[in-house]
């Protein structure tokens, strides 16, 4: 007589720990734990959103509840989302002495049905299922976020305002260019500096004055573009503050002095390479082709082999300068290596591809910048400003 082998449990609890994964909303947090001892139940808990005192209190009775069963204290590992809730969550978590983990949500494998199931509640155990894969050393279950400082976090503001400042101010430009179009009245500029006195001077294409409410709702719009052409002048300044405060130091040049001196790259891009990629630590350059989302997507089934672009996963603003940037390099470094490359790789596919080689030349130039402002190792052939 054969005797039937118990099956291995599907969740593996001998990491001794509790495991908890927190769903979290504007309105509810759903909390979903692990306890050693336990078997496979998850048990599920809902606090209100913001209540970290209503949490800590549930971790205290998950504690109660562990040692009770098992006779031991066991640590707590959390896992979240990264989301709008940002890293203030994880931060008084660890401060408390709680291991916490944040994961990138487009990392997490799911379903590919075409209409499958989706609850807070899956979404829970799902988080649960992936923390214990990621402490039980599996590879590439998930991508963890790696949070950063208050100090490093709050930097980013400076450029993140100045751009959402510069969409608001096309914004009101473009209406009330659109508004005297509708007039007949083409040419007029709103950033000039005597933009109130043409308004007063405009004729509409009939040889009429400018209407009575018009000319009223497009002195409104004027002064919304003054203010935030103010806003903008005033977040410049404190770029430039922060510019000149690295400065300060003569004895070890830092990297935002390092970057100033290559030719072409100005204050505002300076600004948002270093506050929103590098000063961050990085292995090797495919981790920061990969945080900026440079790096190639292959697909590959059987014989069938093709590549799907970039993967556009990373920080999508630090892309989109190192695209803008690339093109500036192409001018204002004509004789470096990275342009000729740039140039030789275009000749040889008869002149087309042209995006497509920039993307790389993004790729490229972000790496040769990480390796000067880390190692010190210079761009062959670019020019400094000092030179």
């Amino acid at each position: 007589m054969f005797k039937v082998k118990k099956s291995a449990t599907t969740i593996q609890t001998n990491l001794a720990a509790i495991f908890v994964s927190m769903e979290l909303s504007r309105s509810t947090w759903l909390i979903t734990s692990l306890l050693p001892g336990n078997g496979e139940k998850m048990s599920k808990h809902t606090i209100a959103a913001g209540n970290i005192a209503g949490l800590f209190d549930l971790f205290l009775k998950l504690r109660e509840r562990s040692q009770a069963k098992t006779g031991r204290t066991h640590p707590i590992i959390t896992i979240q989302e990264a989301g709008l809730d940002g890293f203030w969550i994880h931060r008084a978590l660890v401060k408390e002495g709680i291991e916490s983990h944040i994961v990138d949500p487009a990392s997490v494998a799911t379903a590919r049905k075409h209409r499958r199931v989706k609850t807070d509640r899956i979404d829970g155990e799902t988080l649960l299922r992936v923390l214990l894969a990621f402490k039980r050393g599996e590879p590439r279950v998930c991508a963890m976020v790696r949070a950063i400082s208050c100090e490093d976090e709050d930097r980013r503001r400076i450029g993140r305002e100045r751009k959402a400042l510069m969409v608001e101010r096309v914004a009101h430009v473009n209406r009330i260019k659109g508004l005297l179009f509708s007039q007949g009245i083409a040419g007029y500029e709103p950033l000039r500096r005597d933009r109130r006195l043409r308004l007063e001077q405009l004729q509409t294409g009939d040889g009429r004055a400018l209407p009575k409410y018009m000319r009223t709702q497009i002195g409104r719009e004027l002064d919304r573009l003054e203010l935030v052409i103010e806003q903008i002048k005033a977040v410049e300044d404190e770029r430039d503050a922060f510019i000149e405060a690295q400065s300060a130091d003569k004895t070890k040049p830092s990297p935002v002095t390092m970057l100033l001196e290559i030719k072409g790259l100005g204050a505002e891009f300076v600004n948002i390479l270093w506050a929103e990629g590098l000063f961050r630590h990085f292995d090797n350059r495919r981790q920061v082709a990969a945080y900026a989302g440079l790096v190639p997507t292959p697909w590959q089934s059987g014989s069938i082999k093709r590549e799907q672009g970039v993967s556009k996963a990373g920080n999508s603003r630090l892309r989109t300068t190192l695209i803008q940037m690339s093109w500036l390099w192409l001018r204002n470094q004509p004789a470096s290596a990275l342009a000729k490359w740039f140039k030789a790789r275009v000749e040889r596919n008869g002149g087309r591809m042209k995006k497509t080689t920039i993307v790389a030349l993004a790729r490229k130039l972000l790496v040769a910048l990480w390796k000067y402002v880390t190692s010190g190792v210079e761009i062959e052939g670019a020019v400094m400003k000092n030179a």
